[in-house]
């Protein structure tokens, strides 16, 4: 159902990321204008009623109201409870990404967005995904901060170099959303566009398959060819066995402790860290004998490392 304030949102094509976000923007507001009607009313009403009627009038000396007082402060105190509140429980919808997400790479550079998906597709400024499937986009920099949004979706990150951030979404309309960067990154900043375009699934299978299996495979196929002749499973095992180094297998997704007793979850920036800096956080158990990587690898081969990892289990 419309609400007051949505004449002046976009179209909303994500409920399952849009409606916190919208129900919030239009709390404020409608809550906004309450308070500035009763503002505004009361004014009007105390200057009518205690207009000066003669020279004679005098002034009453009034020190302090305590029910006005404890009103004036306690409403407006509930109501930022509310507020931040509501603003928590979207803030971890949008970061809780559900199972079942198609999982979709996106590299911010200036001035476009290169687009990578599992079957080796890539795509520049098309974000092609399935209608009525949850679609979590893993983003990197290849040169200074740019920041990722799209209106319809409600949904920005800022995407920056050495790291990797996430957004998600489930479109449930086919057709275009406009995708825009959103943090000054040069001359050509306003230009740096591109378009989300939702599919029908049977649709969006086919475009795959016509678009995937690019020169060099995969992700995930060339990620297990860089482990291989990187020379990794020297000391990383896939079965579970112990070697030098931890092994591969089974590690996405959960904690891993550490040799000063914290502990960290093995995602992408982890294994990325671990790749370029291995002596930053040494894993329970192990020694710091792995040579850094940084400056022989690169991103690419990084994230299609991680791909590859993300499967044995």
């Amino acid at each position: 159902m419309g609400r007051l304030f949505d004449f002046m949102l976009p179209e909303n094509k994500s409920p399952l990321t849009a409606d916190s976000t919208d129900g919030l923007f239009n709390f404020i507001n409608e809550a906004s204008l309450v308070i500035f009607l009763g503002v505004v009313l009361a004014m009007i009403y105390f200057a009518i009623r205690y207009k000066r009627k003669s020279e004679d009038d005098k002034t009453p000396v009034i020190t302090h109201n305590n029910t006005l007082e404890i009103t004036w402060s306690v409403i407006p105190l509930l109501l930022t409870f509310i507020v931040f509140g509501w603003g928590y429980s979207g803030w971890l919808n949008l970061k809780t990404v559900p199972d079942d997400a198609y999982e979709i790479h996106v590299t911010g550079f200036k001035w476009n967005w290169s687009v990578s998906y599992d079957n080796g597709a890539q795509t520049i400024n098309e974000i092609h995904v399935p209608k009525g499937q949850p679609i979590k986009l893993v983003m990197q920099s290849r040169d200074v901060l740019h920041s990722f949004f799209v209106p319809e979706y409600r949904v920005k990150h800022d995407v920056l170099p050495n790291r990797y951030t996430y957004v998600w979404f489930q479109a449930e309309e086919t057709g275009e959303s406009q995708v825009f960067c959103t943090e000054y990154c040069g001359t050509s900043h306003s230009n740096m566009l591109a378009k989300v375009i939702v599919h029908e699934p049977e649709e969006f299978q086919t475009w795959l398959d016509e678009n995937g299996g690019g020169p060099s495979g995969s992700p995930v196929e060339q990620g297990e060819q860089l482990v291989s002749l990187q020379g990794c499973q020297t000391c990383h095992s896939v079965d579970g066995s112990e070697l030098i180094g931890p092994s591969f297998k089974g590690i996405w997704g959960r904690d891993r402790n550490l040799a000063d007793g914290s502990s960290v979850t093995v995602d992408e920036n982890y294994i990325r860290e671990s790749i370029l800096y291995p002596g930053e956080k040494i894993a329970e158990g192990y020694q710091n004998v792995m040579t850094p990587y940084e400056g022989r690898i690169s991103d690419e081969e990084i994230t299609n490392i991680i791909e590859y990892l993300k499967t044995i289990d």
